[in-house]
């Protein structure tokens, strides 16, 4: 055999040598991956996972204890496992959550005290204010009360006012006494001098036998304060004209601002406490006494008025007061604390603790605050835990992973189409056959439905072709209203 039949030879063997090697790799590997998924446990599936409960996904608040039919319409109860992350959860690590320092309470059922907290202003009771006024044409001889505030007693000497035509009446009254014949006349004069300003001593003295008197004298009617001077000494008055104003501080008003969203808590009677800066340790009581009727446009705030004693004068017109109503105590509801709620302007939301790291964000329509507690009107119940500290990093993640927008409020609506399978106006009996409504996660099934005012379902008949609204009701959903639909 030549050199080139003896290459040709090796190569021919070398080739079935390799090709018997690569089939018997092939073959080998084969085997082992046969062997592999023949051996293989199989996956730790549904068998092994732990169920928590039983739902029916049109009313996932009602949890059962084992499977089978649903009670509220024509399907199987679904599995809740618990390695499971409910729809708009959002899942923290424990460690995360320890390095964040979160910190839970639990919401409680509770009232609150309508509590306002508002700023007044001191005023004169204006029920106490008298203007000593000329009754006469005259002039001003003698002025004794010449100064602003000054304080003046009841019966004091204020002014001395000349008047010819009072001079006069008072001759003529004095003549009428001497003739003694004609007691109309002396009734008539009399009664004239009363209505010129003359009080009825002053009348006495002239039945006594004193003489007119060139000056008229005007005396304080009250003790207080001199709150204006019209006229100076030696200046012209005419009949009516004020002379000066005098005021009793003895008793004061209290003019406060309540915003117009809380002017409902208010009525007279209602116990309030004012506090002035001056005397920040003294807390003033009173009671609301009046509410005026009219609201301030700018601030959109209602007037309520405070009677208060005021002895020592403590309480000057002007003042500045902190004041506090108290509108009495609130209708029981869910209570949690403020620092709890996240208002984002459009809605207001807290972030529930579910436990084992699981976080669901809520939205919940507010009530009123007070003491550092705020009042939730739906979307929460007591019990559930709420996260007071951190919540705003929770509601980030919420926000990252789609969980808000998925969110449903308290009070939302959704729409959906339909048509009628069955009604009975007289019953209150609704069945139709919906379409998906994706914001609930309904899929298109025939179905029974709630309906809140059983008048909505006059006029509808089998096959009717409709647009309905439904809202979260307790544990479930309520047709609020039907509407007709082109075909």
């Amino acid at each position: 055999m030549n050199k080139r039949t003896q290459i040709g030879v090796a190569l021919v063997v070398g080739l079935a040598i390799g090709v018997g090697i690569g089939a018997a790799g092939y073959w080998l590997a084969r085997g082992k991956v046969a062997g592999h998924h023949a051996t293989a446990p199989a996956p730790s599936g549904a068998a092994e996972r732990k169920v928590l409960y039983w739902y029916d996904p049109m009313v996932p608040d009602q949890h059962f204890d084992k499977p089978g039919k649903s009670p509220f319409m024509d399907m199987d109860l679904v599995p809740k496992y618990a390695d499971e992350v409910a729809e708009g959860t959002v899942s923290i690590d424990p460690r995360t959550l320890q390095n964040l320092g979160v910190r839970t309470a639990e919401a409680e059922q509770g009232r609150l005290w309508r509590r306002i907290d508002t700023v007044g202003m001191v005023m004169q009771d204006e029920n106490r204010v008298e203007v000593v006024q000329a009754r006469a044409a005259g002039f001003i001889e003698r002025l004794h009360v010449r100064a602003m505030n000054d304080p003046v007693r009841r019966g004091q000497l204020l002014a001395e006012v000349y008047s010819p035509a009072l001079y006069t009446a008072q001759e003529e009254f004095r003549l009428a006494l001497k003739a003694k014949d004609d007691p109309a006349w002396i009734a008539a004069a009399r009664q004239k001098l009363l209505l010129l300003g003359l009080s009825e001593s002053q009348v006495a003295r002239l039945e006594g036998g004193a003489p007119s008197q060139r000056r008229v004298a005007y005396h304080a009617p009250i003790s207080g304060v001199v709150s204006e001077i019209a006229a100076r000494e030696g200046a012209s008055v005419s009949d009516g004209m004020p002379l000066m104003t005098l005021t009793d501080l003895g008793r004061v008003w209290v003019i406060a601002q309540v915003p117009e969203d809380q002017a409902a808590w208010i009525n007279t009677g209602k116990s309030a406490e004012v506090r002035l800066a001056s005397r920040p340790d003294q807390v003033l009581e009173g009671r609301v006494d009046y509410i005026y009727p009219e609201y301030n446009r700018t601030a959109r705030t209602l007037q309520v008025r405070i009677v208060l004693a005021n002895p020592g004068l403590v309480l000057k017109p002007g003042m500045y007061a902190s004041v506090t109503l108290y509108g009495g105590a609130s209708d029981a509801a869910v209570l949690v604390p403020s620092e709890a709620v996240i208002a984002t302007g459009k809605r207001s939301l807290v972030i529930v603790a579910e436990g084992e790291g699981k976080f669901r964000p809520v939205a919940v329509r507010t009530g009123i605050e007070n003491e550092g507690r705020t009042q939730i009107l739906a979307g929460l119940r007591a019990g559930d835990r709420v996260v007071v500290s951190g919540q705003f990093l929770i509601e980030s993640e919420a926000n990252l992973q789609g969980a808000l927008a998925r969110l449903q409020g308290p009070d939302e609506t959704w729409t959906g189409t339909a048509e009628i399978t069955a009604v009975d106006a007289a019953k209150g009996e609704l069945e139709m056959a919906h379409d998906p409504i994706p914001a609930i996660q309904w899929p298109a099934m025939t179905m029974p439905f709630d309906v809140r005012d059983p008048a909505l379902l006059r006029g509808l008949a089998k096959g009717q072709k409709v647009e309905f609204d439904l809202v979260r009701e307790g544990d479930g959903y309520v047709v609020t209203a039907i509407r007709p639909r082109g075909r």
